[in-house]
């Protein structure tokens, strides 16, 4: 009985010893959750920088000067067809039903 207990003893003494030799892998474990969370956290906090950036820009619409002297790019294929559509007769409000483009834009291309 003796015997049992002391190999038992030795045993638990040896195991002690060794588990400060042993590499303690939850710290690995928890230095890679936190760096993850960090790099987490700093992408969320760009992504909402975007984010705020892109709604400020969709709420802020051009002045009615800046509209006034800027006018809408349009594109060659378009106004080609614009121009084909009036002279085979169409007039102004039936080719901007047809195309994308507002009856201003219709009677500007078609007078200029």
């Amino acid at each position: 009985m003796e015997l049992i207990m002391l190999a038992a003893g030795g045993l638990g003494l040896i195991l002690f010893i060794l588990s400060f030799f042993l590499k303690d892998h939850s710290k690995n474990t928890e230095e890679e959750l936190q760096e993850l969370s960090m790099s987490l956290y700093q992408e969320l906090s760009q992504l909402k920088k975007r984010t705020k950036l892109l709604e400020e820009e969709l709420m802020i619409e051009p002045d009615s000067s800046q509209r006034k002297a800027r006018p809408k790019q349009i594109n060659e294929i378009l106004i080609n067809q614009v121009l084909s559509l009036h002279k085979q007769g169409m007039k102004p409000d039936q080719i901007s039903a047809l195309s994308s483009l507002h009856i201003s834009d219709v009677k500007r291309i078609i007078n200029h």
